[in-house]
């Protein structure tokens, strides 16, 4: 499970990360702290989420 786990954190920390990034820049914050913090929180955000879908997959089959 835990390589499944890693396969699916490089999809959903990737898009996560990138919602965010979008989100402050259509909030106005363009400079560069908002939207490396914007990054980071969608990265982590991907954590548990990761977990749960990892988890899910892992029980369905």
């Amino acid at each position: 499970m835990l390589r499944m786990a890693l396969i699916f954190h490089l999809f959903i920390g990737s898009t996560l990360a990138g919602v965010a990034v979008v989100a402050a820049l259509a909030s106005g914050y363009d400079t560069l702290n908002p939207i490396l913090i914007a990054a980071l929180i969608g990265f982590l955000v991907s954590i548990p989420v990761t977990y749960f879908v990892a988890k899910a997959v892992y029980e369905n089959t």
